[in-house]
């Protein structure tokens, strides 16, 4: 009876539920460029529904704003519907603003991997399915290079008993998501917190932040 109460809170507030009051949007979309007319930067992370991979990167004093997206798949101009089939081939990813003369990219990368399971393959957590896959979309040769030296390195330190299955590839288009979405952990708070938490991500990640990331000493 526990399990079929969690189950249909998961099916009510899970990143998968479309909100009925919601209007589809024209999915607008943006060119990855290397450095912005601002001379900051962007990175592209995916790590399962996007709603719980705003708040860690927007936390961040440094972080000059973090956007929901789509990207990583064969259809042009996706909307939220599409993807969420997962037969498009996109993942929900953020998208990073950041200035590097502030904080590194590895720096990111480092958030990025206490937010997420990195040995889970097309899933994370309660949501199922591709377009909830671990991947690093990188923007030029040293971010690829930086996102391949962190992955290693996280693989090596034998924190963890199954082998990273986090992808690292070339950030392709980018499709910014429906209104909706953007900073849905602050428009719909209370959703939010109860999917974060019935999800299991809240608790995995308060248990595995502290043993497989411990403080410095």
């Amino acid at each position: 009876m526990k399990f079929l109460k969690i189950a249909l809170l998961l099916i009510l507030i899970s990143c998968t539920a479309t909100l009925e009051t919601a209007e589809k949007e024209i999915i607008m979309t943006t060119e990855n460029e290397k450095l912005t007319d601002t001379g900051n930067q962007k990175a592209y992370f995916a790590g399962g529904c996007f709603w719980c991979m705003e708040p860690p990167f927007e936390a961040l004093d440094v972080v000059l704003g973090a956007t929901s997206g789509y990207m990583g798949g064969t259809m042009e101009n996706p909307t939220y519907e599409d993807v969420v089939t997962g037969e498009t081939g996109h993942a929900e990813v953020v998208e990073i603003l950041y200035d590097p003369n502030i904080v590194t990219y590895e720096e990111l990368l480092e958030v990025f991997w206490r937010n997420i399971d990195p040995t889970a393959l097309n899933y994370q957590f309660a949501d199922v399915g591709s377009q909830y896959r671990t991947e690093i979309f990188t923007v030029g040769e040293n971010q690829m290079q930086a996102a391949e030296t962190s992955k290693k390195e996280l693989g090596d330190s034998g924190k963890f008993d199954k082998p990273i299955v986090t992808a690292i590839s070339a950030a392709p288009k980018f499709y910014i998501a429906e209104e909706y979405h953007q900073d849905f952990y602050k428009k719909q708070a209370m959703r939010y917190e109860m999917y974060a938490k019935a999800s299991g991500r809240k608790g995995y990640i308060g248990v595995t932040f502290v043993k497989v990331f411990p403080p410095a000493v």
